[in-house]
């Protein structure tokens, strides 16, 4: 792929719209609906070199058998669906900043330890150029409802066999799917220290 221009073709508040023209190797012309956050992006090199956008929480209770999961309703998915704690960081903001302030702020809880800080992801490829940061680590506190009126929240722990149930029945963001997927199914601690 060759990359010919970008278009910015409807800014909103904290989305813009843009359509990326490409050559292709077959050398037909192809045009990309995408959205970011970055509202002024002209050049190929804005598309993936930029600062993260938002942090991700992947939090886990002291002992570290049971992970924290937001049950949010996701207005664009008509639903209810289980989550990481997560949110934009705000300008000016560190991006450790902004994950204190997240998970406080939709959970209640406190960033009590950070285990790992995993590189930049991107949220969603197929239409994005939206990047994260993820911060694992441990979690404590007693839960209180999201701070915000237009974030309807349910935060809670959640041990493995409860992540498998709900992998079953219930709609996941796709990395949280993924990682609870994967996590529900490593041994517990207890488990090997009883055999």
């Amino acid at each position: 792929m060759k990359f010919e221009k970008i278009e910015k073709i409807h800014q909103g508040k904290f989305i813009t719209r843009y359509d990326i023209t490409y050559k292709t190797v077959d050398d037909k012309e192809k045009v990309y609906e995408m959205i970011s956050r970055n509202h002024n992006m002209i050049t190929h090199e804005e598309l993936s070199n930029h600062s993260a956008d938002s942090v991700v929480l992947i939090m886990h209770n002291k002992t570290g058998d049971k992970i924290l999961l937001n049950r949010e309703y996701r207005m664009p998915c008509g639903d209810f669906v289980f989550n990481f704690p997560a949110g934009l960081i705000d300008p000016g903001e560190e991006f450790m900043e902004s994950a204190k302030r997240e998970l406080k702020e939709e959970t209640g809880l406190d960033l009590v330890r950070v285990d790992d800080v995993l590189g930049e992801s991107f949220s969603a490829i197929g239409f994005s150029n939206e990047k994260n940061i993820c911060v694992v680590g441990v979690a404590e506190g007693t839960f209180c409802p999201s701070h915000s009126t237009v974030e309807e929240i349910e935060a809670l722990w959640y041990t493995k066999e409860e992540v498998r149930e709900l992998l079953k029945k219930e709609y996941f963001a796709a990395r949280t799917q993924s990682y609870c997927y994967l996590w529900s199914k490593e041994e517990d601690v207890t488990d090997k220290k009883n055999e």
